[in-house]
């Protein structure tokens, strides 16, 4: 048996293994600040600045939209300007621009039609009845040349 006071091989790995160890030593992190109460300040501040620099959305009256939407017009009929150049120089964006031309012109919708007046009625009923008359003789007509082109054709 080997004695223990003597270092064997085992010691004597031990022994290098810690010496390879002792030069390497890790990279010591730098102490951490300690929290006061003037962080949440700082937050506060922060937050507060934040909302400052949000520009709170500029509503405009009517008046002010119509005369907006002419001035643009009248900038772009003129040849003055681009539409994007006429729309800077008013002063809003090209999105809200478009929404205020949309909401100042309806839209007509389709099922709605105009009711027409007394005489303008009996025209459009003379009109209509004309209408119903030409597309039958169209038809028959259609039909005469379909039956002689497939005799031509021999397809009968």
């Amino acid at each position: 048996m080997a004695n223990e006071n003597t270092p064997g091989p085992v010691a004597a790995v031990e022994a290098t293994d810690a010496e390879a160890k002792a030069p390497s030593a890790k990279k010591q992190k730098p102490p951490q600040r300690q929290k006061t109460t003037v962080e949440p300040a700082r937050a506060a501040a922060k937050a507060s600045a934040a909302k400052s620099q949000v520009a709170k959305p500029r509503t405009y009256s009517e008046q002010e939209k119509t005369g907006k939407l002419k001035l643009i017009e009248k900038a772009i009929t003129e040849g003055k300007s681009t539409l994007k150049d006429a729309i800077k120089s008013a002063g809003i964006s090209e999105q809200t621009y478009y929404n205020w031309k949309r909401t100042a012109t309806p839209v007509v919708q389709r099922n709605e039609k105009p009711v027409p007046a007394g005489d303008e009625l009996a025209d459009l009923v003379q009109l209509e009845k004309e209408n119903q008359k030409l597309r039958k003789l169209l038809a028959e007509k259609l039909r005469s040349e379909n039956v002689e082109l497939r005799k031509r054709l021999g397809l009968d």
